[in-house]
């Protein structure tokens, strides 16, 4: 028997948002105990800007702004249902979007927060960073950023691995949702020192021995990997490639027609306990798939 599952799918109104919308109401419609909450977050700056602008006429205002934002919430409801029959909540809420967002997925239990990974504000979100980024910050639940119409079911997952815990927490919680899809782990592997033992004039024969003892060690990793992982062996593959992780994963991204990359919120990094991860990000930024981000759980 499945549990029920609540899926928060958050909506400035824009194109990207409604690929967002049309992707969450997919995975709610094949997984049937799912809730799908479409949110809508009303700036409390712009009114509190516009009160300042407009003085005593704002209120009138406002209350027209705030009516317009919930009818077109509903309206999208409405549509969302009618392709896609399952249970659908529409919320509308007011403060900042990173902040709202991350409350409710909180008060609400969701298990997956679906976001586009760009909103109406396109240059103002390169210059300052986008929401779905911010929220990634501090969210502790799972996030699907949508880059993609939706057209299918994802079948084919690229999973850039470094055999960290997060690594396999992100891969653990997408193949919940995903049951069906296949995943291929992807390990990049360089040689520690390898910039330095070139400048030394270390001969290229050595270097690559070195090389095949890393990829050697990274097999032996791998095999200890997959062992935290619950997807079944048949649906799992395995690459090695040379080279740093944030130019191999966009590379393989497109060798392999991946739909989806699944990434850990973290790596091993200390440092990057504190962040979002620098490779997470820059996938997040360049990637043409959807990504699929999750850390490890509190």
């Amino acid at each position: 028997m499945t549990s029920s599952r609540t899926l928060l799918a958050a909506t400035d109104f824009s194109a990207p948002a409604r690929h967002a919308m049309e992707r969450a109401a997919l995975l709610a419609k094949a997984h049937p105990d799912t809730l799908l909450i479409l949110a809508h977050v009303v700036s409390s700056s712009a009114l509190d800007s516009l009160r300042r602008l407009i003085g005593q006429g704002a209120t009138a205002l406002e209350a027209r702004l705030l009516e317009h934002a919930e009818r077109t919430l509903n309206e999208q409801a409405e549509h969302l249902a009618a392709g896609h029959p399952c249970a659908i909540d529409a919320v509308l809420t007011q403060g900042s979007a990173q902040t709202a967002l991350v409350r409710l997925a909180e008060e609400r239990h969701a298990d997956l927060l679906v976001m586009g990974a760009r909103g109406m504000h396109f240059v103002r979100e390169r210059l300052l960073g986008s929401t779905t980024e911010r929220a990634l910050r501090t969210s502790r639940r799972p996030l699907l950023a949508v880059k993609q119409r939706p057209h299918s079911p994802y079948r084919r997952i690229l999973a850039p691995v470094d055999f960290s815990d997060h690594a396999a927490v992100a891969i653990n919680a997408a193949h919940a949702w995903l049951p069906d899809a296949d995943f291929v782990l992807l390990h990049a592997f360089e040689v520690e020192m390898e910039s330095t033992f070139r400048l030394a004039g270390m001969d290229d024969s050595q270097i690559h021995q070195y090389r095949i003892q890393a990829r050697s060690a990274a097999q032996a990793e791998m095999e200890a990997f997959i062992g935290k992982l619950r997807v079944p062996a048949s649906q799992l593959s395995r690459q090695f490639v040379h080279g740093a992780a944030t130019l191999r994963i966009l590379e393989q991204e497109q060798t392999t027609d991946a739909d989806l990359i699944v990434m850990g919120k973290h790596g091993r990094s200390v440092m990057e306990e504190l962040l979002l991860g620098s490779v997470t990000k820059h996938v997040l930024a360049h990637s043409s798939s959807d990504v699929f981000i999750a850390g490890q759980p509190a």
